[in-house]
């Protein structure tokens, strides 16, 4: 019978990290959005003259998936793009249901926040400081 594995610090920030985005994509999944589109909904809201080539960086997706992401958006009614001309720069802007889901989703997000903070408060100032010192 073999030992048990070492502890790996990497091994156990993923599981607890896997845990949690199963937990927000739950949530969100209640309020009819993604975590892909939860995020591109805030860096619209951040940024409303946003590119789409950045926030495929942003979002770490494709260019040709933030158009598909962006353009379900608008068909739902959470964001509108003022100048929807192909070739041309748009400029994106959450509509008033869009804010509305981006403040439910933030929401769920404190939620969670507070869940983990009661959970794991050691990681989650570990977490903070790691986070600050990049900056």
């Amino acid at each position: 019978m073999s030992d048990a594995p070492p502890f790996s610090p990497t091994i156990a920030l993923l599981a607890v990290a896997r845990q949690y985005e199963s937990e927000l994509g739950a949530a969100l999944k209640n309020l009819n959005v993604n975590i892909r589109k939860f995020a591109l909904l805030g860096h619209i809201d951040a940024t409303p003259s946003v590119s789409f080539s950045q926030l495929a960086r942003r979002s770490r997706i494709t260019v040709q998936s933030t158009h598909t992401a962006v353009e379900s958006l608008v068909r739902a009614g959470l964001v509108e793009d003022a100048t929807a001309t192909p070739g041309s720069a748009s400029t994106l802007r959450l509509t008033e249901a869009g804010r509305e889901l981006l403040a439910r989703a933030k929401r769920e997000v404190g939620t969670l926040d507070e869940s983990l903070a009661g959970r794991f408060p050691q990681l989650v100032r570990a977490l903070k400081e790691s986070v600050l010192e990049t900056r």
